[in-house]
């Protein structure tokens, strides 16, 4: 099994298109090459394949990254299951992974929510989307700074609050209270039960 991301930008036109598309890019690209592993295409839609352990930081690392940029948002698509056919190109490939993710992102432009995953079960599904809709509430209200503050936690987990202090030139208090704000902690311990519930598929 694996899984796929398939999402959109929210805003695009209203926001300078070549910072967040290069630094969408250079976030994929720190997973794997495109086009095989991700792709950008129509403008602000994009597509990527992972682990399913790897799934819900992988979204959170993109949320964190687009809600960085004032005024952005982004539409995420989770898509757990197979991989049929694996073609060089990602949004040539085909499966249950691919299906689920691409038919749940058409769903999500029309209900208002940003985030959604479609697996093989009803149970894990239905558990986990009134999860990911309670989390949405915060991610979809971060500010600026606490989106930064989360990116850099999700993509350096050693990362010491000292560290971060000096590259946000804040203080460590300053910091703490970001992180607190953000519900990090949960967001670790929501991380933890994502992976246990996907696991039991």
């Amino acid at each position: 099994m694996i899984a796929v991301i398939t999402g959109d930008i929210i805003n695009s036109q209203h926001a300078d298109t070549e910072v967040w598309i290069t630094r969408l890019k250079n976030l994929l690209e720190n997973w794997g090459s495109s086009p095989l592993a991700w792709e950008i295409y129509r403008g602000d839609e994009f597509q990527f394949k992972c682990s399913i352990d790897e799934v819900f930081w992988r979204f959170l690392a993109i949320k964190s990254l687009i809600r960085s940029q004032e005024n952005l948002d982004v539409r995420i698509a989770i898509g757990i299951g197979e991989e049929n056919f694996s073609s060089e190109k990602i949004t040539e490939s085909n499966g249950t992974a691919y299906v689920n993710s691409g038919r749940l992102l058409n769903d999500l432009k029309s209900d208002g929510h940003t985030v959604s995953i479609k697996t093989s079960s009803e149970s894990v599904d239905r558990d986990l989307n009134i999860l990911l809709k309670w989390s949405s509430k915060d991610f979809d209200s971060w500010t600026v700074a606490t989106a930064e503050i989360i990116h850099e936690m999700i993509m350096n987990q050693d990362i010491t609050q000292e560290d971060l202090a000096k590259k946000f030139a804040i203080s460590q208090s300053s910091v703490s209270q970001r992180l607190k704000r953000a519900n990090y902690e949960l967001i670790v311990e929501t991380n933890q039960y994502f992976r246990k519930k996907i696991s039991e598929l």
